[in-house]
């Protein structure tokens, strides 16, 4: 079995990726004999376009660093004859964990009460028993799902695919066309999902003005998956319990924006999961990925082309 031939780049960016990739067996090599590349650069998409054209246009295998794919959906559009994969379902756990945070978070009013600086009146709103719906059927929503399990949600999960397998809880699952009846009424609406021209603003006034009066939105995914100015509209008129955001739009909010006046608004920094929580997490993935390759294994991680995640 020979060792697979790895190129890190951009050079210099993510150094620690290179250990990685030998923790799993590979040969770190220039990029003109790899046959697979490590990209270390969230961003910079042009860049990894030039290199798979250019001096790595043998390489077989990518492997992108997070599980949004957003930046390149164009280079792996164009380069779908290779093999692509991301960090779909690595940091599943930090993320799902943080929307928990979230959604007690906002139905107990800790934001509220935590802006106070005296003693106020009692709010709150369980989350036993409530309904919840959850957009998407990744890992995130796997590991979330579970997590609820104590909690004896009535819980509806949408995702693109309605036959996708088992999911922890035993959830009803609908597909998109069962959108509206999944708001309807829920206390908790947590987005999981990946953004694409399907999921771009799924939740706008429409789906706002379905969510129970005292319901809370959590949003774990991308800003681009919420109507900005509907949210807005529908807590200054008092249609929601309140939004709770690790990611916005546009991101950051700049001071001036509305969304930092709400008290019952929570803004997280896209801070689901840390970079303390995440690199030891994509490294474990990188290496196990390398060692499947190797091995000729299915990789974990894989990205569809045609759906863009």
């Amino acid at each position: 079995m020979e060792a697979p031939k790895v190129t890190v780049a951009p050079e210099g960016v993510r150094p620690w990726l290179a250990d990685a990739v030998q923790a799993g067996g590979g040969t770190l090599v220039p990029p003109e004999q790899a046959d697979a590349v490590v990209w270390a650069e969230p961003a910079r998409a042009e860049e990894l376009r030039a290199l798979l054209e250019g001096p790595a246009a043998a390489a077989r295998w990518v492997q992108l660093p997070w599980a949004g794919i957003e930046p390149y959906v164009g280079v792996v559009a164009d380069h779908a004859e290779r093999i692509w994969t991301c960090g779909k379902g690595v940091y599943a756990n930090p993320v799902a964990e943080h929307a928990l945070a979230l959604l007690l978070g906002g139905l107990r009013g800790i934001g509220r009460y935590a802006r106070r600086q005296s003693w106020s009146e009692p709010y709150g709103t369980n989350l036993v028993g409530a309904k919840v719906a959850v957009l998407g059927g990744g890992g995130i929503t796997e590991e979330l799902l579970a997590m609820l399990v104590p909690f004896g949600c009535d819980v509806t999960v949408l995702r693109r695919n309605p036959d996708g397998g088992a999911l922890p809880g035993n959830p009803r699952v609908v597909g998109p066309e069962g959108l509206h009846s999944a708001l309807d009424g829920a206390v908790g609406v947590v987005l999981a999902l990946a953004l694409t021209p399907a999921t771009a603003k799924i939740i706008g006034a429409a789906e706002l003005a379905l969510l129970h009066p005292r319901g809370w939105l959590v949003n774990v995914a991308r800003g681009g998956h919420v109507d900005t100015d509907a949210l807005v509209a529908a807590l200054r008129a008092g249609a929601i319990g309140g939004a709770a955001l690790d990611v916005t739009d546009p991101e950051p909010p700049p001071p001036e924006h509305p969304l930092w006046g709400f008290d019952n608004v929570i803004i997280t920094p896209h801070v689901a999961n840390t970079p303390e929580m995440a690199l030891p997490l994509l490294a474990a993935r990188i290496t196990d990925n390398v060692r499947r390759w190797a091995h000729g294994d299915e990789l974990v991680g894989l990205v569809d082309p045609a759906a863009g995640y």
